[in-house]
């Protein structure tokens, strides 16, 4: 009997400790977006009210810190939509903070490097009990996992730049993740200063070509840049015989410039 009440016992602690450890709260860093991002372009882009972020600074420090206490075996136990929607926020948050340490006074994330080293492998957020990068959040443990192989990721991730797709409103959370990727997909591929048809030109954003790879990955059944742009032809605004000739290569795919300029209020 005795022996039967310890295993219990046990057992009750294991799924006690498995489902605290499946959650994470992200409502702190929800809360810092509300306030102080602003759509802009019918919500197809925002921008972002860094001086509100610095009077908020103690609770994204307080956020990023608690992101920190996050064990490698706590975050392999959860759901890959939660592990996913942790990794973006933090890094989001994190790209948020490295802003601040050089605002205001900076003009462009990239004001933040050096001739030796780009403001993305600046150590700069402890993540899973690695002190890392932005790049090393971004293509350790997102892009080249194995674990998630989603290209709606690069709608969500964002680099403090007008060209970037939106900064969210709100933190990204497991069980509506899939829905957020696809909104954040189609408000990007909707924004005509980034996508847009030009005569036989269909001029897109070159976050397409610097991770073509992922949008070609057989993620839903997708194995080519242009079938990617062929399932999001509603909100790119390609007419029947628009899509008839992306498809048939009648309409050539280029890439537009990238403007690096701080994704600031003014």
């Amino acid at each position: 009997m005795i022996r039967k009440i310890f295993i219990a016992l046990v057992s009750l602690i294991a799924v006690g400790t498995a489902d605290a450890s499946a959650i994470f709260d992200h409502s702190d860093w929800s809360s810092l977006l509300q306030k102080y991002t602003n759509p802009v372009r019918s919500g197809h882009g925002s921008e972002v009210n860094y001086a509100g972020m610095r009077r908020g600074n103690s609770e994204l420090d307080r956020y990023l810190a608690r992101a920190a206490t996050v064990t490698r075996a706590d975050f392999d136990r959860w759901d890959r939509s939660d592990q996913l929607a942790f990794l973006i926020n933090v890094y989001n948050a994190a790209t948020v903070r490295l802003v601040l340490s050089g605002n205001p006074g900076i003009q462009s994330i990239k004001d933040l490097g050096s001739l030796w080293r780009s403001p993305w492998k600046i150590p700069t957020v402890d993540v899973l009990g690695v002190t890392r990068s932005l790049d090393s959040v971004e293509h350790e443990l997102i892009l080249d996992s194995d674990r998630y192989e989603d290209p709606r990721v690069h709608f969500a991730l964002n680099c403090a730049s007008q060209s970037c797709p939106a900064l969210r409103s709100e933190a990204y959370v497991g069980d509506r993740l899939d829905q957020q990727l696809e909104d954040q997909a189609q408000r990007f591929l909707g924004d005509r200063t980034r996508n847009y048809i030009q005569g036989c030109e269909l001029r897109i954003s070159p976050i397409f070509k610097w991770y073509r790879r992922d949008f070609e990955n057989g993620w839903r059944g997708v194995r080519s840049l242009k079938d990617f742009l062929l399932r999001y032809a509603a909100a790119l605004g390609l007419t029947g015989s628009e899509m008839h000739a992306l498809d048939s290569g009648a309409i050539e795919v280029t890439w537009l410039n990238y403007d690096w300029s701080l994704n600031a209020s003014h």
